[in-house]
């Protein structure tokens, strides 16, 4: 049955637009959109309405090491000390806590404006290192808690063998992750067959990053799975961090997104997680490719990673998505501000990212998260058209924070002024997940959250 909404205004394709009426099919689909006098039975909405934005890269279990692991432990702290940190939690959890962990997270990304996410999802293994006999518990619980928060998910199954380039063995710690290369490409195979069907289930894949999948098993599983679907989103950690770029040319001569590159694996559905240390040269090879690049001001900032090159990239019409990363911060609207922010203090300048087809910063930051992020995780999102998913948000017009606000103006309010605190309502494949800034199941979610947390930091 198709349902009749009118939106006092709305954010389309063609710009801003007043008196908007939106015709959702039973799919969760968008049937019909456009300018005009309410239906009779229309639902009003009172409100503005813009497009959801997808999260191009989330590690949901790291919700739960949120905020610990900010105290010096030595003179050396860095992204390297924070992953012995991240490795014992990832030891810790089980399917049921991993469940609830992603549960809590999921339904914060859906407040604060995302309405998809890609879960890289490297926990492949029992906390023994032993596999699954059967269906993996653990992919089975992120599954579950997209599932109660609703929101719509890409699953990236994450193809983990070494510890560093060189085929370096597992360390004990990372055993968890392991997967071989045959194995990998049948779970990926069956991921899609399971999902088939689903309104929010994708599944997609992602390789850890080249210190951790050997140069030729790479290339094995990516042209595999490429035959297997030649759209089917691949993602990957790549430069990161200057030791990953100066052990991937002691080790290959080459640095990693330039081994990429002359592979020429990279096309329009592959997304390249981070590239916080790429030339110029290589942040141009990626944009003629196609590819995108996912960056997290917040995990980076965090980390201590660097600055990447959004400017030259965004210039080169590159595509960049945004994602919430380790979770330090789940805000779509924090991520696009420090991306224009890094810009200011590189050329003691403001509205860098505007463009001469967009001068509103925040519109065009958005826009353009959104559309890039919509090919990262292989879901029609991103936009309000006719064929993309009712994957919206309406923002309250009479929040403090939108006073004043013209309506070509609100994204710069959204994304520059806390204006994504007037996030009302939210809508995800046809269904309000989100009403009056609450979620069905974040009481209960939000105690079994805590109270995992206090058993984690007490156990």
């Amino acid at each position: 049955m198709t349902r009749q909404y009118h939106a006092g205004a709305a954010l389309l394709e063609t710009g801003w637009t007043r008196h908007v009426n939106i015709s959702v099919a039973a799919s969760g689909l968008i049937s019909a959109i456009g300018p005009g006098v309410p239906p009779p039975d229309a639902e009003r909405i009172a409100g503005i309405v813009i497009a959801g934005m997808p999260n191009a890269h989330s590690h949901a279990f790291q919700r739960a090491m949120a905020g610990t692991a900010e105290y010096r432990v030595g003179s050396g702290d860095s992204f390297w000390t924070w992953r012995d940190a991240m490795y014992r939690l990832a030891n810790q959890l089980d399917p049921e806590q991993l469940r609830r962990v992603a549960t809590q997270l999921f339904i914060e990304m859906l407040k604060s404006g995302y309405t998809s996410v890609a879960e890289f999802h490297y926990l492949n293994r029992r906390a023994d290192g032993s596999p699954f006999v059967g269906p993996n518990a653990l992919w089975d619980a992120i599954r579950e808690a997209a599932a109660t928060a609703g929101i719509g998910l890409t699953l990236l199954p994450t193809l983990y063998q070494t510890s560093d380039f060189g085929g370096a063995p597992l360390r004990r710690e990372q055993q968890r992750f392991a997967l071989d290369t045959d194995a990998f490409v049948r779970a990926i195979a069956a991921e899609r067959g399971a999902l088939r069907g689903a309104a929010q289930g994708f599944t997609g894949a992602a390789f850890h990053s080249l210190r951790a999948v050997p140069l030729p098993a790479l290339r094995e599983a990516a042209a595999q799975l490429r035959a297997l679907d030649p759209q089917l989103p691949l993602h990957i950690h790549v430069a990161e961090q200057r030791r990953e770029v100066d052990s991937c040319v002691a080790a290959t001569g080459m640095r990693p997104i330039e081994w990429l590159l002359q592979a020429g694996l990279p096309d329009p559905h592959w997304c390249l997680v981070h590239a916080t240390h790429a030339t110029a040269a290589e942040l141009q090879g990626i944009a003629a490719s196609g590819a995108a690049v996912c960056v997290s001001i917040s995990t980076e900032a965090n980390l201590g990673d660097g600055l990447f090159g959004t400017g030259t990239f965004l210039r080169a019409r590159g595509r960049l998505c945004i994602g919430s990363d380790s979770q330090s911060t789940v805000n779509p609207a924090e991520e696009l501000r420090w991306l224009e922010y890094q810009q200011r203090l590189r050329r003691r300048a403001r509205a860098v990212l505007a463009s001469r087809a967009q001068r509103h910063v925040g519109t065009r930051l958005w826009c353009e998260a959104a559309s890039a992020g919509a090919r990262a995780l292989g879901q029609p999102v991103g936009s309000l058209q006719v064929g993309r998913r009712a994957d919206w948000l309406v923002l309250d017009p009479s929040h403090a924070a939108l006073a004043g606000a013209t309506l070509e103006g609100t994204l710069d309010h959204v994304v520059f002024a806390a204006a994504d605190r007037a996030i009302r309502d939210v809508m995800v494949a046809g269904r309000w997940v989100v009403r009056d800034g609450h979620h069905a199941c974040e009481a209960v979610t939000q105690l079994e959250f805590s109270t995992l947390l206090g058993q984690l930091r007490t156990g």
